[in-house]
């Protein structure tokens, strides 16, 4: 389940982020943009599992 959420968090964060050809490190916007996408999504997953609990 960690490897999936991974994956997707991996697919939909580089899809949004990098806009360019990606180089040996990421621009600090690239960088921050990949931050503040994986923030947001461990925060909705974790949001979304708490719902699925308090509804058993």
């Amino acid at each position: 389940m960690v490897n999936e959420m991974v994956a997707k968090l991996t697919s939909s964060c580089w899809d949004k982020c990098i806009t360019g050809t990606p180089g040996s490190k990421f621009i600090n916007s690239e960088q921050t943009c990949l931050s503040n996408c994986a923030q947001r999504y461990l925060d909705m997953s974790m949001l979304i599992m708490k719902q699925f609990q308090s509804m058993l």
